[in-house]
């Protein structure tokens, strides 16, 4: 599916996606990744290095997003929704990071409203 908006100011914009990728920037990525307004990880890979997956996710997968600070996360969780274990995110709520569980279609299309309103938002999209 392809996402319009008219501008997005310099700021990291999703402007595609579908099961097998996300583009970014009209740039194509076909690996789980982290968007944020102004930083990219597209290589967002499981502590382990593995390909990323829901079921593999721990509790270090979310110690990098802390150290980027946002006011709220975005999890994309494939096609399907689910939603994490508290002990996982704990540590997000210990540092008062709001997490928002979705499909990956899903926090595409929220992160991009988001992003538009000026807020703080960081998206860990699966694929």
């Amino acid at each position: 599916m392809k996402l319009h908006l008219t501008q997005s100011n310099g700021n990291n914009l999703i402007t595609g996606y579908d099961d097998d990728h996300i583009d970014i920037n009209h740039q194509r990525y076909t690996n789980s990744l982290i968007v944020m307004t102004d930083k990219l990880i597209s290589d967002w890979t499981t502590t382990s290095k593995q390909p990323l997956a829901f079921d593999l996710l721990t509790v270090d997968d979310f110690e990098k997003i802390i150290r980027l600070k946002p006011e709220v996360v975005l999890l994309g969780t494939g096609k399907t929704h689910q939603f994490l274990h508290p002990k996982i995110h704990y540590s997000l709520t210990q540092q008062g990071i709001a997490l928002e569980c979705m499909t990956t279609a899903a926090a595409c299309r929220t992160y991009n409203i988001l992003m538009s309103e000026g807020r703080n938002v960081a998206a860990m999209l699966i694929i």
